[in-house]
């Protein structure tokens, strides 16, 4: 009998994808459907039109079974994976009570401060050991409970689309853990802290490891498989499909870059959380500790404005060779601007440097200002860690982005390897396989990772103009981190 397949349903905070996967001599990895989504203000909110997304998921799903079918072969499971702290509220017969608010919303003014009026930041990073985001599940459950809260169950986004496919209610930790309401220790919800501040800890499910089978994909969908819980945080997935050396570091670059290193262990401290770092839930017990820097968000809002061909502008950048200007990629004022040309404009202003006008010299100022962004969150992960990181392993959608790894080798001195691409559709079936007795682990699976996907490797070019444009970047960075 031929070897199994699995699904992997991969959504981004704006595209998803669908995969149909297998292991063999060589890994089968075919992508079987892509579909777009905005959020779009509706009742007061940004918000995700979550039932035209699960409507494009089941169409996936069918696709993915139409191709098996092609091919021969049984599907064995499906798994999937999104972005983190964003949720649906589900009422006692199962149905939507409203459409998930995205957690670019503005409802979370505010909600940091008063949270920290009735418990100490500094407790609750102790607890969690999750850094602060003004979006985190948190602060987005503390704004809409000052709205009133109605339902029987809260689900992230993954979990919602479990619910939908199998009819359980249940959370995956990996996930669970980006929303700052889990005890880093206990790996459960943190009850204690919930009810101090008057947080409904009635609507949350019990949370399940990455690996458990959730359970039959209902029969109306006709697919005889079962649903598995991957890491069901993207970042998680990208990192469990990741053959990562020991003593690298890595960057899942995308619309974030998520700057960080595994461990088998939290490291929650003064000095991690005076540097707001964060330990996100693993899979088969690892830790993700890292930072959140903007990404690839501030290139792509750009070319929105100026409607410009990607790979041709890439080109353009490649043949400057100065630095015509340098930004501290994480102020605040680039997380959902208006413009986001007018934000840098007013940041290169305000630090004495004049905005470019040519889109290839705005395009090498933000991706220069990411891979000096790298350098400093990489060296403040040697210092908080007390280790070494040898190399940097660059993975997802911004790996095939040449100028930005070759100028994060530069920057950091460390050589680089890009790939996988798709690492996250990788790792979300990975853990399907090893659930399914493919793989008896994570480390065997990688290893048939790293033979059976090709990388690219770039190597530091020291340079006096690079040497200076660091410089320039410290001193920027110096005056918004002071």
């Amino acid at each position: 009998m031929a070897n199994p397949l699995y699904i992997a349903v991969d959504l981004g905070a704006g595209s998803s994808r669908v995969f149909l996967a297998g292991f063999e001599h060589a890994l089968l990895l075919q992508e079987v459907r892509r579909f777009r989504y905005s959020p779009a203000r509706s009742a007061g909110h940004l918000r995700w039109d979550f039932p035209a997304i699960f409507a494009e998921i089941k169409q996936g799903l069918r696709d993915a079974a139409a191709r098996a079918r092609e091919l021969g072969r049984d599907i064995r499971s499906v798994g999937v994976d999104s972005w983190g702290v964003d949720y649906g509220l589900i009422d006692a017969e199962g149905n939507l009570v409203e459409l998930p608010v995205c957690y670019r919303d503005e409802r979370t003014e505010g909600a940091m401060e008063r949270v920290f009026a009735r418990v100490s930041r500094e407790e609750i990073f102790e607890r969690t050991g999750i850094q602060f985001m003004s979006f985190n599940t948190l602060f987005q459950l503390e704004a809409h409970m000052r709205e009133g809260l109605d339902a029987n169950t809260l689900l992230l986004i993954p979990d919602l689309i479990n619910f939908c496919l199998t009819g359980e209610r249940v959370a995956e930790y990996t996930n669970a853990t980006t929303t700052q309401m889990v005890n880093a220790r206990t790996g459960k919800w943190d009850y204690d802290l919930l009810n101090r501040l008057s947080l409904p800890v009635s609507v949350l499910p019990e949370i399940i490891p990455a690996g458990t089978d959730v359970g039959p994909i209902r029969a109306e969908l006709g697919i005889d498989a079962h649903v598995v819980a991957p890491a069901t945080h993207d970042t998680g997935s990208a990192i469990a499909g990741a053959p990562i050396p020991d003593g690298w570091a890595y960057i899942s670059s995308g619309t974030w870059s998520l700057v960080g290193v595994e461990r088998n262990e939290v490291l929650i401290n003064e000095e991690v959380a005076r540097h707001n770092f964060t330990n996100e839930g693993g899979a088969f017990g690892t830790i993700r500790f890292l930072k959140n820097v903007m990404g690839l968000w501030l290139l792509e809002s750009c070319r929105k404005e100026w409607a410009v061909n990607h790979d041709a502008l890439l080109a353009d950048v490649a043949a400057i060779e100065h630095y015509p200007g340098l930004i501290f990629p994480d102020d605040k004022r680039f997380f959902n601007p208006p413009s986001m040309l007018a934000a840098i404009a007013t940041q290169l202003t305000e630090t004495g440097q004049e905005m470019p006008q040519d889109p290839a010299a705005i395009a090498k100022v933000i991706l220069d200002s990411l891979a000096f962004r790298y350098t400093s969150v990489l060296r403040k992960i040697e210092e908080l860690t007390s280790r070494e990181i040898s190399g940097v392993q660059i993975i997802g959608g911004g790996s095939q982005n040449c100028y930005l790894n070759q100028a994060t080798a530069n920057a950091t001195g460390l050589p680089v390897v890009a790939g996988p691409v798709e690492a996250t559709v990788i790792g979300n079936v990975i853990v399907q396989a090893i659930a399914d007795g493919r793989f008896a682990s994570l480390t065997e699976a990688r290893q048939y990772v790293a033979q059976n996907v090709r990388s690219q490797r770039f190597t530091p070019q020291a340079s006096i103009a690079g040497d200076e444009g660091k410089r320039r970047y410290e001193t920027i960075e110096a005056h918004y981190l002071s």
